[in-house]
C-alpha cells in the first residue's frame, strides 16, 4: 500500500513540475513551487 501511495504522490509531484516550467504566469508557478515543497517531503518520507 505504501508503494501505491508513493507512486501516486510521484505523479502529483511531475505534474506540479510540469506545471510550473511550462506556465508563464508568476502567480502560478509561486503556488506549484509551494505545493511542491509538501509533496517532496512526503516523497522523501520526511514527518
Amino acid at each position: 500500500m505504501l508503494y501505491i501511495y508513493l507512486a501516486i504522490l510521484a505523479m502529483v509531484l511531475g505534474l506540479t513540475l510540469w506545471v510550473l516550467f511550462s506556465t508563464k504566469k508568476p502567480s502560478l508557478q509561486v503556488t506549484a513551487a509551494m505545493v511542491m515543497v509538501p509533496l517532496l517531503l512526503r516523497l522523501l518520507l520526511i514527518k
